[in-house]
């Protein structure tokens, strides 16, 4: 057996849309206000699912309604949540407000249980039958950040191939809580913004250079419309974006990293894997909510072949 053994928050997201000015002490009327499973591990994980990989998330969760209805979710495309600790703390929550074009504003609430989650090492009870380790987003719980390489040296040690996914770094810490993961990290995944703050360089190229001197295997860089790049020992390669409508970038990164791991499971070279995972975020983004418009691994192989490659520039 295989799979994925993925750590990192849930969340219960709040999308509003579309909010396109924020105006104090007046009304807004908006479209949709809809309730939608978030959160870095739940996207992630979710994703992979979908597209065919066995996951086990390592996770926390409230012992309330949010709480029920993220693990009912999960459980239903076949994730492992066993692993998942409710507390009595409320589960997490963020609110979205989404614009016209897509672009988001959150308005997040750790909740106590998250604040207080102290991650459990990558032992061979939580890793048996998985063959990759994914770290969602470091800088989206407290214990991830603070025990982040010992978890990803536990995985490496038990034989896992490991990947993180840093996120943006709210408490503005960056490298200084990167660094120590980066020797034990197969594969990073960054977004622009996040590739320039971590690398501390005025362009991509440059900061996954220094990313991967700092210990980074290979670095997959996250483009948005303008599609991912992979920089690793074979050199750069880049991937382009597909051509669609945005509703909500809410999430598209989370399944981009969930389908990028997928692929490589299956067999799938770097390339085929950055094509795919563009995909799956193309996919994501056409509808309000980061999972609800992904589809299996052969649904998402024929969208591809029809699908308008975005040009460059």
């Amino acid at each position: 057996m295989s799979g994925l053994l993925c750590y990192g928050n849930m969340v219960m997201d709040i999308l509003v849309r579309p909010v396109d000015r924020i105006a104090w002490n007046t009304t807004t009327w908006v479209e949709a206000v809809e309730q939608h499973m978030g959160g870095n591990g739940a996207n992630t994980s979710y994703a992979a699912a979908v597209c065919g990989a066995a996951v086990r998330l390592v996770s926390v969760a409230g012992r309330d309604a949010f709480g029920d209805r993220l693990l009912s979710e999960l459980a239903g495309v076949g994730i492992d949540v066993a692993h998942v600790r409710r507390t009595e703390g409320p589960t997490a929550a963020t609110v979205a407000l989404v614009n016209s074009a897509g672009d988001r504003l959150f308005l997040h609430r750790i909740g106590e249980g998250a604040e207080a989650f102290d991650p459990p090492e990558s032992d061979s009870a939580i890793s048996e039958g998985m063959s990759r380790f994914h770290l969602a987003n470091l800088f989206s719980l407290p214990g991830l950040r603070r025990r982040g390489s010992e978890i990803l040296r536990g995985a490496r040690g038990a034989g896992l191939a490991t990947s993180v996914d840093t996120g943006w770094d709210s408490e503005d810490r960056w490298i200084e809580d990167l660094a120590p993961c980066l020797p034990w990290t197969d594969l990073l995944f960054v977004n622009q913004d996040e590739a320039l703050r971590l690398g501390g360089a005025p362009d991509i190229r440059d900061a996954a250079r220094r990313l991967r001197e700092a210990g980074a295997r290979t670095v997959v860089v996250k483009l948005g419309a303008q599609g991912c790049a992979v920089f690793g020992e074979e050199g750069e390669l880049r991937s382009p974006a597909f051509e669609v409508g945005v509703v909500d970038t809410t999430g598209a990164g989370d399944c981009f990293a969930g389908a990028f791991l997928t692929a490589l499971e299956r067999g799938s070279g770097l390339a085929e894997a950055a094509r795919f995972s563009n995909a799956t975020a193309a996919l994501s983004v056409q509808r309000l909510g980061a999972t609800a418009g992904l589809r299996s691994w052969d649904e998402t192989c024929a969208w591809m072949e029809t699908a308008r490659v975005r040009s460059e520039g």
